[in-house]
């Protein structure tokens, strides 16, 4: 057994061969394979040997210097609209740092136009990086940047930005964008695109290129904003296999698979359009649903105020008032329930042999009355909040829930509260804006 040292190390390696011991100085990499070690040599090439050759293993101190050939500026013409990529983290722009081993950001327009050569053809590339966040890290203030971000690549002359985000609070992120821009009736002044990538690019089955393709497609090309539905949209694989992406919107998409390439879908309404990959050369397909005038250009975006908090619950068998409670006297700004089927509570004791749901009533009854914002949306995800059909539901609204009527996915719904919140006029206000189509989240005929 080798004691190979962690990926990055220095090292001197001494292997027995044929013609007698030969030394090999570079950085430790992961195992190519069992019983192997493997490093990187100063000449930029990997080498393996099996443990068996192995005569000596010495940590040096420093670094030895590789060789880097230097990277000529990637001509770009001129002639094409202007993109903004702007990076958050994922793994749709991620790539092995072949030196230490490391998965780490590359995002240069050298490197991507390298990486994915089409994108010469489409849009002049600026690359701006504001961070390398796992998705699921990422919160409000995080929110504004991109907000800020695409303010700035519309003044810089941007048709269009792409913001390359990991899967996992992809969705969340995008509704963000459209309340910020549009939530106040504007629109953006340009195209707002979010993608990602399932699979890694050093993957034969990544679907990072046609993402990425597709998304500067639309950011270059696409229709110019309405403000409605489109004020961002998310572009990735509407299927499993390649050669078409789907242009959801962004106020109402949902990741709904963990690991499948078409992991997304949009909620409660269909597709904007279709982006078909031939070779490489994209064109959209505009989808059925009926144009809307555009709104006007909106200055700047609405930032999202980064101290509000909101705290949420499942509603079902496990949901006590103790855990409500404790929100409550925490001061939280708001508390959002994911209530069952058409958004329920438990709130009702028949059986006269579960206080705790008689004492849930009386907090959630008290807490509204003092001016306390509480939101139900439905867990099943698809479908309206339908606090009508039910006396329990008719209960809840008398209540002073808000909900009824709602077809946002819950992110959206999660992140449209925090917008309405950031307004400051109170509960009223939360109550009515609910009950708007303030981005396209509530299509008047969808809900049934």
């Amino acid at each position: 057994m080798v004691d190979w040292p962690d990926p990055g190390t220095p090292v001197r390696l001494t292997v027995k061969t044929w013609s007698g011991l030969a030394e090999h100085t570079g950085l430790a990499l992961p195992p190519a394979g069992p019983k192997l070690v493997t490093m990187k040599l100063v000449n930029g090439y990997n080498i393996s040997f099996p443990h068996s050759y192995v005569e000596s293993v010495e940590e040096l101190d420093d670094a030895p210097d590789f060789e880097e050939d230097s990277e000529p500026e990637v001509e770009q013409d001129e002639s094409l609209p202007l993109v903004h990529l702007i990076h958050t983290g994922g793994t749709i722009a991620s790539k092995v740092d072949y030196r230490t081993g490391a998965v780490s950001a590359r995002f240069t327009p050298n490197e991507l136009l390298d990486a994915v050569p089409e994108l010469r053809g489409i849009a002049r590339i600026r690359a701006v990086n504001l961070g390398s966040m796992w998705s699921d890290d990422i919160r409000p203030r995080h929110w504004n940047r991109m907000l800020q971000a695409t303010e700035e690549a519309f003044s810089e002359g941007a048709v269009g930005v792409v913001i390359t985000h990991g899967t996992d609070t992809l969705h969340l992120s995008a509704a963000a964008m459209s309340y910020g821009w549009s939530g106040r009736g504007g629109r953006p002044p340009g195209r707002i695109v979010l993608t990602g990538s399932q699979r890694s690019p050093d993957r034969g089955s990544s679907d990072a290129a046609e993402n990425l393709i597709a998304a500067v497609h639309w950011a270059a090309n696409g229709p110019e904003p309405t403000g409605y539905r489109d004020s961002s949209v998310v572009v990735l694989h509407a299927a499993s296999s390649d050669g078409n992406c789907a242009v959801l919107p962004g106020c109402a998409t949902r990741k709904y698979h963990s690991s499948r390439r078409d992991a997304f879908k949009s909620i409660n309404q269909e597709p904007i359009a279709h982006i078909s990959i031939d070779r490489g050369s994209p064109s959209t397909e505009m989808g059925d649903s009926v144009p809307f005038d555009a709104r006007t250009e909106a200055i700047s975006p609405m930032l999202f105020d980064e101290s509000i908090r909101i705290a949420q619950f499942v509603a079902d068998g496990h949901l006590q008032p103790d855990m409500v409670q404790a929100a409550i006297d925490a001061e939280f700004d708001a508390l959002m329930f994911h209530g069952t089927g058409l958004g329920h509570l438990p709130i009702a004791d028949p059986q006269e042999d579960s206080p705790e749901n008689t004492r849930l009533r009386i907090m959630l009854a008290d807490h509204c009355a003092a001016g306390g914002v509480v939101v139900v949306v439905t867990q099943t995800i698809h479908g309206p909040v339908h606090m009508d059909v039910y006396d329990k539901g008719r209960d809840q609204q008398e209540m002073g829930i808000i909900g009824h009527g709602s077809l946002c996915p819950p992110s959206s719904a999660l992140v449209k509260l925090h917008h309405l919140l950031s307004l400051g006029e109170g509960r009223d206000a939360v109550a009515e804006g609910w009950d708007s189509d303030l981005v396209g989240e509530n299509p008047p005929d969808s809900f049934s």
